[in-house]
């Protein structure tokens, strides 16, 4: 598993989200041991090729199975990335709730942190 999702990561750095999510085909067989590395790099593609009903279906698979990976620092971005692919999808209401339910994971992370600097801007857009 480590081999394709490497290469996906590569390919969505250089601006390839098809060939990130081509490459994590391979890696279905292995979403449900945990960590969440392949379900979120093709929520991550997907957001990248503006397709938001994809993006949240992938980061609703780290929601729905946090007991794979307790301690996945995939988890509370997730939330982002829901919220994220909600907004494509013209769902306000659900990316708003999506981004509260992560600014309540990380209510006391460092305020200078840049993906919660980020998904503040973000959120505040929504309103």
């Amino acid at each position: 598993m480590n081999a394709p999702l490497c290469q996906a990561q590569i390919a969505l750095h250089r601006g390839s989200p098809a060939q990130a999510i081509e490459l994590l085909e391979s890696a279905h067989r292995f979403d449900s041991c945990g960590g969440f590395g392949p379900q979120y790099v093709r929520g991550q593609a997907y957001l990248k090729l503006n397709k938001g009903a994809e993006a949240a279906a992938e980061f609703q698979k780290i929601l729905s199975h946090r007991g794979w990976s307790v301690r996945g620092v995939l988890y509370p971005l997730a939330y982002v990335g829901l919220a994220r692919g909600a907004v494509l999808q013209g769902d306000s209401g659900k990316a708003r709730k999506a981004y509260q339910a992560f600014f309540a994971l990380w209510k006391d992370a460092d305020p200078d942190n840049p993906i919660l600097i980020e998904a503040k801007r973000e959120y505040e857009k929504l309103k």
